[in-house]
């Protein structure tokens, strides 16, 4: 029986630690009006060299993808 309550106690301890950064994101985004980091840049405002690059990919994937 023993065994069982340190086996019981030694999982609360690793699910703890596993589910310590969830719960410290969700404290994060419930406070500053749900902006977890501030004032951040909407997503998408700005351009960028690696949002050009994937745009231009997937543009020439699915140009490949309709002429067949």
């Amino acid at each position: 029986m023993g065994a069982v309550i340190e086996l019981f106690l030694f999982m609360l301890i690793i699910a703890t630690a596993a589910f310590a950064p969830l719960g410290y994101f969700i404290y994060k985004y419930t406070q500053k009006n749900a902006q977890p980091f501030g004032d951040t840049e909407p997503h998408g405002d700005s351009s960028s060299f690696v949002n050009d690059l994937a745009e231009s990919a997937i543009y020439f994937i699915k140009s490949k993808l309709s002429k067949k």
